[in-house]
């Protein structure tokens, strides 16, 4: 064992090379805020403090309406995942049947796999079945990988819960039914919603599978910033970019705040 001595001179060497980490990580999100309070039209030059590219922001009918598809497609590919992925997770740790490794296999392979794989096989489905592209296959597509991380977290949660409980509500009179829905479900509230957070976050922030999915009519908000990007980034999606990382980074902390309730709720009394 290392002795104490020697921990003190790694301590300060550990404590510097994570600071050193975090400044990569997050200096370039704090010199993305402060651009966009640049005033210059040209994030070359700076000439003063300034809010107007944010009160241009909230009058840009494009990036509302870019918004709105993108709650679209999120919102029902989250709901629909959240259904699916739940009883998936149930199912897989509740009952065997033949073929359940590989079913759990190929359910959680889109947590492995790239989104440029995903996107492609995704069109080439699409095309050999005539599908015509809307902002429904945008939602059939992130359904895929919504589907695997609502999956994997539900999963997580129930490796926790005490299976006696849905049992002695069956011996208490309940029907499967009435034990799933009563007993079952309440206990995975927090981590299906920490799950859907999670995927909301993802479907919010996809590029590439919006890209090949989107038909004429689609238009989420990651190709809006894309298609303005193509010419130079604008101090307007300097300030878009700081809202989305704030908006991200609240998601992400109340999914870690159930996340860590949950586990507080199933640790045993000292």
């Amino acid at each position: 064992m290392p002795s104490l001595s020697c921990l003190r001179h790694r301590i300060p060497w550990l404590g510097l090379f994570a600071l050193l980490m975090f400044g990569g990580m997050y200096l370039p999100i704090l010199v993305l805020a402060v651009y966009s309070l640049n005033d210059s039209r040209y994030s070359a030059s700076w000439q003063g403090l300034s809010w107007r590219w944010y009160r241009l922001l909230f009058d840009d009918a494009r990036i509302f309406s870019a918004l709105q598809d993108s709650l679209i497609v999120a919102t029902g590919a989250v709901g629909i995942s959240a259904v699916l992925g739940t009883l998936m997770a149930i199912g897989l740790s509740k009952y065997y049947f033949p073929g359940k490794a590989l079913y759990r296999g190929i359910s959680y392979l889109p947590l492995i796999v790239p989104d440029i794989a995903i996107a492609v096989a995704t069109l080439v489905f699409l095309a050999s079945l005539a599908i015509p592209l809307s902002i429904w296959t945008i939602i059939a597509a992130h359904m895929v990988f919504c589907l695997a991380y609502i999956a994997v977290v539900v999963s997580s949660r129930l490796q926790g819960l005490n299976p006696h409980l849905e049992e002695a509500a069956l011996d208490l009179g309940a029907t499967p039914a009435q034990a799933l829905l009563k007993v079952l479900l309440p206990q995975l509230t927090p981590g299906i919603i920490s799950g859907c957070l999670l995927a909301f976050v993802l479907s919010m922030d996809d590029l590439l599978i919006s890209s090949f999915t989107a038909g004429g009519g689609a238009n989420p908000l990651p190709l809006e910033i894309f298609s303005r990007v193509r010419t130079g980034v604008k101090p307007d999606i300097n300030a878009l970019s700081v809202l989305l990382i704030l908006a991200s980074g609240l998601i992400a902390a109340i999914a870690e705040y159930l996340r860590f309730r949950s586990q507080q709720q199933q640790a045993p009394p000292p």
